[in-house]
């Protein structure tokens, strides 16, 4: 692979990063060290990411007053992220979201994956991405690539996949995440960062202002999964296309937002605005562009007492999720853009989140 090849030439001793912060986060169960990396941009903007699961820990941005506060959800101890079943801002592959029974044919093959949600295949199953030591290519102040070899098999999926993922914060105030894939034979692929946001760092995120480049969205049965069909939001309590408050039509949705959001059918070349939300009190605002073609909005629906990082708790709507994707179980709807990748192929993905002010130009 050239990924592989790429990480032969640039990883390093991990002692050897002398230009970011790591500390010692803990240790799994098979006895590998976990590390902490803390990434600053000069401008306001600091995060934290390990390399278990790949995972954003922690984003500190100032409010319109200047305050610092954490607007992602997460946990102080890596015992904690080790039993986290909530993908807190974790690294989501091979497949993120739902494969309808776990099932799914390739050239007339059928391969039977993991099922860790009832009969449903769910966020790379058992053990995902999300549940990985991940090796670390590169690593400086302001961004860090992380690098992952799944093997043919692993949750069932076919092929060898080599993944490698790139954190960067800018100067303006921009999280950038890249992602870059390719496989010794035919597999779907869909990868993600599962983050939860709440911009006001803490309560509910009911009165953030939510827009959504996205005319269509998916029904999904009881089952959360797509029914097929693409439907319009128009006159209804998923049209984001002008701003509303997430809590405005919440109680119209059974169960809450756990939606794609659809802006096209195809990946485009250069990340396109899909979403922005602004936290009224805090005067935070962020914004998503990406190359993906749609969105999976949820509203924390399943967040029960969690206990989180700096002393919070995280209950119902505690934090909102904006994951850029393909659309769920693409691999059994013909009718779905192609999640497919193959071996003469590479898969790429960028999505940027732009923080700010209100009142900033």
């Amino acid at each position: 692979y050239p990924l592989r090849r790429q990480r032969q030439m640039c990883i390093r001793d991990r002692d050897d990063f002398v230009k970011v912060k790591q500390t010692r986060f803990g240790t799994t169960p098979t006895g590998s060290n976990i590390s902490l990396f803390s990434l600053d941009n000069g401008q306001g903007l600091t995060m934290a990411v390990t390399d278990f699961g790949a995972t954003l820990c922690s984003l500190h941005f100032p409010d319109k007053a200047g305050h610092l506060d954490n607007i992602v959800l997460g946990y102080d101890s890596f015992e904690d992220l080790l039993a986290d079943s909530n993908y807190f801002g974790a690294t989501i592959g091979r497949y993120a979201n739902r494969i309808a029974n776990g099932q799914f044919e390739i050239d007339g093959k059928t391969f039977q994956l993991t099922q860790n949600e009832d009969a449903n295949h769910l966020h790379g199953g058992e053990v995902g991405f999300n549940k990985k030591r991940w090796d670390i290519l590169v690593a400086n102040e302001d961004s860090i690539t992380f690098h992952l070899s799944s093997a043919a098999g692993e949750q069932g999926y076919p092929g060898n996949l080599s993944v490698s993922l790139s954190y960067r914060l800018t100067a303006a105030n921009e999280l950038i995440i890249d992602y870059t894939a390719k496989t010794d034979a035919a597999c779907p692929v869909n990868l993600t960062n599962h983050s939860y946001w709440n911009l006001a760092g803490s309560g509910d995120i009911l009165a953030h202002r939510l827009t959504l480049e996205c005319p269509r969205y998916l029904p999904v049965t009881e089952a959360l999964l797509p029914t097929g069909e693409i439907a319009s939001v128009a006159n209804s309590a998923f049209d984001f296309i002008s701003a509303a408050t997430i809590g405005a039509r919440i109680n119209a949705v059974a169960g809450g937002y756990d939606h794609c959001f659809v802006r096209s059918d195809k990946v485009t070349g250069e990340p396109k605005l899909i979403a922005r939300v602004e936290d009224p009190l805090s005067g935070r605002i962020m914004t998503m562009a990406t190359t993906e073609p749609s969105i999976q909005f949820y509203t924390g629906n399943f967040l029960d007492n969690v206990q989180g990082a700096d002393g919070n708790t995280y209950g119902k709507h505690s934090g909102f999720c904006l994951e850029a994707q393909h659309y769920p179980d693409s691999p059994n709807q013909p009718s779905f853009p192609n999640t497919l990748l193959r071996p003469d192929e590479v898969y790429k993905q960028t999505t940027i989140h732009r923080f700010s002010q209100a009142g900033e130009s």
